[in-house]
């Protein structure tokens, strides 16, 4: 029996992206990757590492590189994404070769991935460790005031070229757990409407957020420098609210919030990556 061998793919071989973009719906319902990738925003950074058979991606495991904050330090490391087999080839240990390939893509660098509850007993036996991740809020009554923060469309090449520079420049959202550079991973989740709406504070200064049941929540904030966050929720939201809540740990943007619960939509996983003590959550924009 032949045993199979994972090929790297990457935004050049378009026909390869292809057959990526075919395999990714057949695994997550509700993912997909061709918008994303029509906007140009693959690139050397996200490589996919899958088995084929027929020029047809049966298994798969993606990296993106990323320059993880990790206590005020920034250093290069991975992310893995998109990880699994289509349905008709599970039970051949195919996804093990593509885990096996990006692994040893990654090297003795850092690696993360995020993971649902089905497959928490998967990613251990490749050296991962599970890591608790905090929700941070805070109760603030709050009504709409001012100019209202103008909505911006990642659709326009304009606007995500704007956010790829505001994200490479500027401060990383949380120095405890985070990431610089992530623009690129927060317009997936836009091309696939899954996220917020991004406004612009200011030039220098856009903010992915939005109001639900009376809760502001502010995904993430790309920023060339610190400023006063609280001055600003009343041109966030349409509505009166009665709380704020952060998909990152906000120790720069709001000291003084506290953890209401633990994040248990996607479970973190790490390798060859020593986590700060305490609560911490990596920014929800920047997961693959």
């Amino acid at each position: 029996m032949t045993i199979p061998t994972a090929v790297e793919i990457d935004h050049r071989d378009r026909a390869l992206q292809a057959a990526f973009c075919d395999y990714v719906p057949q695994v997550f319902r509700t993912v997909d990757f061709r918008r994303w990738c029509a906007w140009g925003e693959w690139n050397d950074d996200y490589r996919a590492f899958a088995v084929l058979e027929e020029g047809r991606v049966v298994a798969n495991a993606s990296v993106t590189r990323m320059r993880l904050c990790v206590e005020g330090r920034e250093v290069i490391g991975y992310q893995l994404g998109a990880v699994g087999c289509v349905p008709s080839h599970r039970g051949q240990g195919l996804s093990r070769v593509v885990m096996e390939a990006a692994l040893a893509y990654c090297g003795g660098a850092p690696v993360l991935l995020f993971a649902n509850e089905k497959v928490r007993d998967f990613y251990p036996r490749f050296g991962f460790t599970p890591r608790e991740q905090a929700l941070f809020g805070t109760e603030l009554h709050a009504a709409p005031g001012g100019e209202a923060a103008p909505v911006l469309e990642l659709a326009e090449a304009h606007v995500r070229a704007g956010l790829v520079s505001l994200s490479d420049k500027g401060l990383a959202v949380t120095e405890r757990f985070g990431a610089r550079s992530s623009a690129r991973i927060a317009s997936w989740y836009a091309a696939n409407a899954f996220s917020r709406p991004l406004r612009q504070l200011s030039d220098k200064a856009w903010v992915l957020a939005g109001v639900e049941d009376g809760t502001l929540y502010v995904d993430d904030i790309f920023a060339l420098e610190s400023f006063d966050l609280r001055a600003h929720i009343p041109r966030l939201i349409d509505q009166p609210i009665t709380a704020v809540h952060f998909g990152f740990t906000p120790e720069r943007w709001w000291p003084q919030a506290g953890v209401v619960g633990e994040d248990l939509e996607a479970h973190l996983f790490v390798r060859n990556l020593t986590l700060p003590p305490g609560p911490h959550r990596f920014p929800v924009m920047a997961r693959t």
